[in-house]
């Protein structure tokens, strides 16, 4: 009996591990994968503005006008410089300007991006003339040394808003210098005259200046400083009052007028 027994035994503990064994075998189910995680795509950045700018023609003669023409691509604003200020992004303005000058024009699009382009416009300036010599004194006519200088020595006219000597007026200086030092006990002075575009104070300094830049010129040509006085009138003796161009050259000088003789 106690035989018996123990082979029950056995063979139930023989057939737990079997079972224990069997379960030891079965697939474990696999973790679900991790969901995707969505990534944010980068903002690209604005087109940059591209701006064209041209003047036709791109020299012209003084008192003539020409056509500056631009477009633009991605611009939100468009300034052309000097004097017109905010334009279309597209367009043409007519121009006449009284000197060579070079215009840029900018554009700004969107991020403060910007770009610019530039026109040059080329102004000719025609030599001026020169001045006839004075007629020969009848041989019976006693001319005065006041006549004389009038007769010789010639008025320098300036460009606008400037006081430096024009390479034009260069030669007539030259002129004036040389008579003078063969006068030199013949006192004179210098004025300086401007056309009405701006304030009168404005005017008056500017005057002072194309007076004294004429002084300095014929000091250094040799002519006696103790000789030359000079004075600012500004806008106030124009000796032509129409609104042109032709008529403030006029305005814009150095006249030379001789002193009294005692």
């Amino acid at each position: 009996m106690r035989n018996r027994y123990l082979l029950r035994v056995v063979c139930f503990l023989l057939l737990m591990a079997a079972v224990s064994l069997t379960a030891c075998k079965k697939k474990v189910a696999a973790a679900p994968a991790p969901a995707a995680v969505a990534v944010a795509q980068p903002t690209p950045p604005p087109p940059a503005p591209t701006i064209t700018l041209r003047a036709t023609p791109a020299a012209i003669d003084r008192g003539q006008a020409t056509s500056l023409q631009w477009e633009t691509r991605n611009a939100s604003t468009v300034r052309i410089e000097p004097e017109i200020g905010s334009v279309q992004n597209q367009g043409s303005r007519s121009v006449n300007p009284a000197s060579s000058v070079t215009y840029t024009a900018t554009a700004t699009g969107a991020g403060g991006l910007s770009a610019s382009d530039s026109a040059r416009i080329t102004v000719r300036i025609p030599a001026a003339a020169a001045p006839a010599p004075p007629p020969p004194p009848r041989p019976d006519v006693r001319v005065s040394a006041e006549e004389l200088f009038r007769q010789n020595v010639q008025t320098i006219h300036f460009d606008y808003d400037k006081a430096d000597i024009r390479p034009d007026q260069v030669s007539l200086l030259e002129a004036n210098a040389s008579w003078l030092k063969q006068h030199r006990g013949m006192r004179f002075t210098i004025e300086g005259h401007c056309d009405e575009r701006g304030s009168e104070e404005y005017n008056l300094g500017l005057g002072d200046r194309r007076a004294n830049v004429v002084k300095e010129f014929l000091i250094k040509q040799g002519v006696d400083l103790s000789s030359i006085n000079t004075v600012s009138y500004g806008e106030e003796r124009p000796i032509c009052k129409e609104a042109t161009e032709d008529c403030y050259q006029k305005n814009r000088r150095a006249a030379f007028v001789p002193s009294p003789t005692s």
